[in-house]
């Protein structure tokens, strides 16, 4: 039953386990590493690499995962495994054992591995698509919108290697649960996709009783308007089963002390690489052009709904208004200078500052005037989540798009619903392709940036 329809599914884990702990042991013959005692070290490295493989979950790589899941994975694995490859030598009492040729070696093992991975992650994706093999046949219980996108997937997205049999209706008066079990069995079903909102408390029970006593894989479609759409997380009560209807990422103190080592050492590199320059050259030009202060300090919602002081270059001439009125097309308030530095975001450098004192990160939901947070909690739904992580100088919502003026609903919606989800599903690797992203928009330009 484990390698049903000529499937070979099970044993690409294990070749892949052997395979990575013979480059791991295999390299060391490459370099003059200088063992005193080879045996001890080989031991030593294949049991660490097991063990941090089962810890960070290295071999679970699903077929619907993406490449970002594959390097996340590359690089959790990585860099426990670099601490604990210097660590043999303090352990072990290895004095003449050459730094550097380890330093090589770990490379060498690196690119070895990373190698294998997206080998294997490529060969998989095409075996599945072009030879139609490893793959899974499923029916789809449901006729409702998210139900038909599921199946869009399943036939688009051959890679995944899903094999689309059939759909039913539950709401249709023909449906019946036993001919519904006879099809799945006839057809040698592997994977069953229910649509929650479609399905009666004792017609989900019958799936779930016939899944196991079928060695079937039972899955639910979530429908949006229930609780089931929320990422959910699942605990115990001693044996009471508890579901927490929101899990916040940074929220976790390892994730929050990594998130905050980054924007210190992010903040610093920008402040001593590139203000220390810019800063004097702006504060001239700035000056030059209109009188008034270099900086503007506007008060902004922040964590927690707490007020800060939010740091720019000031890029309008002084007026009445700032803490009022965002800044549209063709503002008159904005000098020449400030189209140029708005235009280019050089105007938010300042803000590293309040990365730097801790009231801001490089990366969250931007931060809004505080008249603005107090009219749109009122309109939007939601829209207080964004404020369980720290603002941020570029978001989610303003690398897809949704960044200046608030011209329409939709405009405020979209970028809610952006935050929300960098909200609850932050990672280190989500931030930096958002920086990423965002320095590419600031060389080529965009639209909403005046």
């Amino acid at each position: 039953m484990f390698f049903k329809q000529g499937r070979y599914s099970g044993f690409i884990t294990p070749l892949s386990y052997f395979l990575d702990l013979l480059v791991i042991n295999l390299f060391t013959n490459f370099l003059p590493i200088n063992f005193q005692n080879p045996w001890l070290f080989h031991s030593y490295i294949s049991l660490a690499w097991l063990i941090l493989s089962f810890k960070n979950e290295f071999y679970v790589v699903h077929r619907y995962s993406k490449v970002v899941v594959v390097v996340r994975k590359l690089f959790t694995q990585f860099v426990f495994f670099f601490l604990i490859l210097y660590a043999y030598i303090g352990f072990f009492k290895q004095p003449l054992m050459s730094r550097l040729a380890l330093g090589k070696y770990f490379l060498l093992v690196f690119l070895g591995v990373a190698f294998l991975k997206f080998l294997n992650y490529f060969l998989l994706n095409t075996y599945r698509e072009r030879i139609k093999g490893n793959l899974r046949n499923v029916v789809v219980i449901g006729k409702s919108k998210k139900a038909n996108q599921l199946i869009d997937i399943f036939n688009e997205r051959r890679e995944f290697g899903f094999n689309f049999i059939a759909q039913f209706t539950p709401r249709d008066k023909g449906f019946e649960l036993l001919k519904c079990f006879q099809f799945i069995v006839k057809n040698n079903i592997d994977e069953i996709y229910c649509s929650v909102s479609e399905l009666k408390n004792d017609e989900l029970t019958a799936f779930i009783n016939f899944a196991d006593n079928n060695l079937k894989t039972l899955k639910f479609l979530p429908d949006n308007k229930n609780i089931f759409s929320k990422k959910l997380k699942f605990e115990y009560y001693d044996y009471l089963p508890i579901l927490s209807l929101r899990d916040i990422p940074l929220h976790n103190s390892l994730n929050g002390a990594l998130k905050r080592l980054f924007d210190i050492l992010f903040s610093i590199f920008v402040i001593f690489g590139i203000l220390i320059w810019l800063g004097p050259l702006m504060a001239l030009l700035i000056r030059l052009e209109s009188r008034g202060p270099v900086f503007f300090i506007q008060k902004r919602t922040g964590f927690d709904n707490r007020e800060f002081q939010c740091f720019k270059f000031r890029s309008m001439a002084m007026n009445d208004s700032a803490d009022d009125r965002q800044a549209g097309k063709n503002d008159m308030r904005v000098t020449k200078i400030g189209k140029f530095i708005r235009k280019t975001s050089i105007d938010e450098l300042p803000q590293f500052y309040n990365v730097l004192f801790g009231n801001m990160s490089v990366v969250g939901p931007r931060p809004h005037m505080l008249k603005h947070t107090d009219e749109y909690a009122n309109r939007v739904d939601k829209y207080m989540l964004r404020h369980f992580v720290k603002p941020g100088i570029t978001g989610l919502a303003q690398v897809r798009g949704y960044r200046g003026e608030i011209e329409k609903d939709s405009d405020i919606q979209n970028r809610i619903k952006f935050d929300i989800f960098y909200v609850e599903n932050w990672s280190f690797f989500l931030d930096l392709k958002i920086i990423v992203q965002t320095i590419l928009n600031a060389i080529k330009g965009e639209e909403k940036a005046y």
